[in-house]
């Protein structure tokens, strides 16, 4: 009855409204967003791209909808998602330095949907989830370490059409997060919320410019980022009932935010072993 009555509700004019408002403004962050990775070095534009920019809208959008429970029973069910994401940014690494974007990519998708199936039965609660996200990532860090490479991205020629790409794909992903909000739960809203649309995004756009390798040493270097959106997740499902949705959202935008700059400045106070790859 819950899935008939919400059904019902998608018919109506405002909805639709909200819908297509939240599509173009969710759009305009990432597409703004992935510009800025390709005007810095990997790592600067890795350290943006870990940045709740897909995630963070989405959130708001959910708060907007539903209350503080569902908000950190969703907050649970990102954990594992964020571990698939490590998975798939190993996986697409791996593949992209051989294969094209084509390949490597549904490649590093099919691994990021099979780990979310399956962290998402052996996951438990939120300090089980946790801690194996964490492990997970740790492990991708050691394993992609060989793939990492510091110093500005090769010069690239840049398209109209590269935009429209990047806004279509979130685009997608705030419709299904939306929906997946009214009609399947808070589980399925919160591993939508973490899908990898900016690294999809990225690879879409940069793979056929600049490489695959390059473009792996983007994604590669995003991985010790993704231990913010951890804390952040683990600081939203610990504070949302107590503190309210707003103050909780913010305090998780501020652990992102802190957690990637601390990265930053302690990678540009590391003399760099090649006076050529310092971040610019």
């Amino acid at each position: 009855m819950a899935s008939l009555s919400a059904l019902a509700g998608l018919g109506g004019a405002a909805f639709w409204a909200a819908l297509l408002a939240k599509m173009l403004a969710s759009a305009a962050i990432v597409v703004l967003a992935s510009v800025a990775v390709e005007r810095t070095g990997p790592l600067v534009g890795a350290m943006i791209a870990t940045l709740p920019l897909s995630a963070g809208p989405a959130y708001l959008f959910l708060a907007l909808d539903h209350d503080a429970g569902f908000l950190r029973d969703s907050a649970v069910a990102s954990l594992p998602a964020v571990a698939a994401t490590a998975l798939f940014i190993a996986a697409y690494a791996g593949m992209a330095r051989r294969r094209g974007v084509t390949v490597s990519l549904a490649a590093a998708l099919a691994v990021w949907v099979a780990a979310v199936l399956l962290l998402g039965r052996i996951g438990g609660g939120l300090t089980r989830a946790g801690f194996i996200t964490v492990l997970v990532v740790l492990a991708c860090i050691g394993v992609c370490r060989r793939w990492r490479k510091d110093g500005p991205l090769p010069a690239r020629p840049r398209r109209a059409s590269d935009v429209l790409v990047r806004a279509g794909i979130v685009m997608a992903l705030v419709v299904a997060v939306v929906l997946a909000g009214r009609l399947a739960g808070p589980a399925a809203a919160g591993i939508l919320a973490f899908a990898p649309v900016v690294m999809v995004s990225l690879a879409v756009i940069l793979h056929p410019r600049i490489g695959g390798a390059a473009t792996a040493t983007v994604l590669v270097l995003s991985l010790p980022g993704l231990l913010g959106f951890v804390a952040a997740l683990f600081a939203l499902a610990l504070t949302v009932e107590r503190m309210g949705p707003a103050l909780a959202l913010t305090l998780a935008l501020l652990i992102t935010l802190v957690w990637n700059g601390g990265i930053l400045l302690t990678s540009r106070r590391r003399p760099a072993p090649i006076p050529g790859d310092r971040l610019r």
